[in-house]
């Protein structure tokens, strides 16, 4: 009796698979419901400006040159430790209908999804997994999917490259497709070179301000908030000379052109000066009586995603004041800068 059974639950499976085979595969059924294995192929694009930047600002300097190329080599790099994937829908409220992540620990990588036939708009993010300070958010509909940063007055540096993706996608029916998706960075660096030229101070700290909060993924849109946060520079080690290197890692600034950043020339990273400043760094020099002075870069030009941008300043005096022969750079000097404000970020 027990062998009997078994053979009627086998038979009742086979026919229910074969009744699902057949649904797929008459003319006259709606046929968007089902769907393949389309192949996916992932691609970091690296557009980056690093060593023309390098090469042009710190071609005397390789000490220097060397531990930023070393500080950063985690930040402009193609190689993608994870992968996030998001399939939405193209009405409605673009709801998303797919979700994969993977980790993919390298520069490309394949991968076989089964996607039901029918047209998706796709976004991709990668490296956020390991970055304490970005992380994808709002991602149950497509037009809401954001990189968020954390909301802070002040803030750590991002400590990975991110790279995101979008893609409109008509899976077919009897068609062998693939689709190539190429990811670019969405995040940048900052580093300002300071030459002491011998004069006394106890300690120097830096940040730097005016960049994008967030990044809407599927616009490719930068989100900046009214009160920009600090993001707290990181001092480089150098193995030899008596300059410093501080550096940060944060979304893009303010772009006067405000066209995407990505620009498909030789020089993708060229632009004319703004009349008023587009971002800035803020420098404290302790000296050795306990005063602090307060020197603020107003920087020019645009930071844009992909890019280093490298400023060299240079102590002028024993007080502690910053200057730049940068003539995109002003500078704005505040003495005995803790009696006069409170401070509004943590030295």
């Amino acid at each position: 009796m027990l062998k009997l059974n078994q053979l009627i639950m086998k038979a009742i499976g086979c026919l229910f698979i074969m009744t699902a085979l057949a649904s797929c595969t008459l003319i006259d059924d709606d046929l968007s419901e089902c769907g393949v294995d389309y192949k996916m192929d992932y691609e970091l694009q690296l557009v980056t400006n690093m060593n023309t930047e390098l090469k042009t600002q710190l071609s005397t300097n390789v000490n220097v040159s060397s531990a930023l190329r070393t500080h950063l080599s985690n930040i402009f790099t193609d190689f993608a430790h994870d992968v996030d994937l998001s399939f939405y829908d193209t009405e409605g409220d673009s709801a998303r209908l797919q979700h994969d992540e993977h980790i993919m620990d390298a520069n490309q990588a394949s991968y076989a999804l089964f996607l039901p036939m029918r047209r998706y708009i796709h976004l991709a993010a990668a490296n956020v997994v390991d970055n304490d300070m970005v992380s994808v958010k709002n991602d149950d509909n497509c037009h809401t999917a954001i990189l968020y940063q954390q909301e802070k007055d002040t803030i750590d540096s991002h400590t990975t490259g991110v790279f995101t993706a979008r893609q409109d996608m008509q899976i077919l029916e009897g068609v062998d497709q693939t689709f190539n998706v190429h990811l670019y960075m969405a995040n940048s660096a900052t580093s300002l070179i300071i030459d002491p030229r011998g004069h006394d101070y106890k300690n120097i700290k830096v940040y730097a301000t005016g960049f994008a909060t967030s990044f809407n993924i599927c616009d490719s849109i930068y989100v900046y908030s009214e009160k920009s946060p600090m993001v707290r520079a990181s001092q480089v080690p150098v193995a030899e000379g008596g300059e410093l290197c501080f550096s940060t890692v944060n979304f893009p600034s303010r772009d006067t052109r405000n066209t995407r950043v990505i620009i498909d020339s030789d020089e993708p990273f060229i632009s004319p000066s703004a009349d008023n400043s587009l971002w800035e760094y803020r420098v404290y020099t302790t000296l050795n009586d306990g005063t602090t002075t307060e020197s603020i870069l107003y920087v020019q030009t645009p930071l844009r995603a992909g890019q280093l941008k490298v400023i060299k300043v240079h102590l002028s005096d024993d007080k502690g004041v910053i200057e730049s022969d940068d003539a995109t750079v002003g500078v704005s000097v505040t003495l005995d800068w803790g009696k006069i404000i409170l401070p509004d970020i943590p030295l």
